[in-house]
């Protein structure tokens, strides 16, 4: 029954037509998920079904991202198991971190920093601390460009020996 879900609590509970309807998977892919234990339903009915709750759907999604960004299920796994060595307090990385995909590299953005989320090892500069730096460069060793008259309207700028035309 669409639009009818079991309540546990407060939460909404969600059948695996409704996921696979809302998330746009195959039903077929949503099984292996669960089988394989890469996502598995939080709640299973007396009957042996599961049920998904909003967190599960946060987390498929997020899976559902990554692997059409051309991660592999397996490097999902082992950022899942690195990442809940590398912060504990994590319970569900997928749903509770802010992930992105490079190439075959997971992402995973957390106060400010990124980094792998297999390696642990820091990925990203510091973008602030680089636009100071860059500031610094700019107000020590640069001199402003000069805009320079020259034929008619035409304006020549000159800056570090180098001359171009606007």
């Amino acid at each position: 029954m669409r639009g009818e879900f079991p309540v546990v609590t407060d939460r909404p509970l969600f059948r695996a037509g409704d996921v696979v309807e809302i998330l746009g998977i195959s039903r077929r892919q949503l099984q292996y998920w669960a089988q394989t234990h890469l996502i598995s339903p939080s709640v299973q009915t007396p009957g042996g079904h599961g049920r998904y709750t909003f967190e599960d759907l946060v987390t498929l999604k997020a899976a559902k991202r990554l692997i059409d960004a051309g991660v592999s299920v397996q490097r999902i796994r082992r950022s899942i198991r690195a990442l809940r060595k590398i912060l504990p307090a994590v319970d569900r990385p997928l749903a509770e971190l802010v992930l992105v995909a490079t190439g075959d590299v997971v992402l995973v953005f957390q106060d400010g920093v990124a980094f792998d989320a297999v390696s642990g090892q820091e990925w990203i500069f510091e973008v602030a601390q680089f636009q100071r730096d860059v500031e610094n460069w700019q107000n020590s060793s640069r001199t402003p460009e000069t805009p320079v008259r020259v034929r008619g309207a035409r304006v020549v700028h000159r800056s570090r020996g180098r001359v171009r035309t606007a």
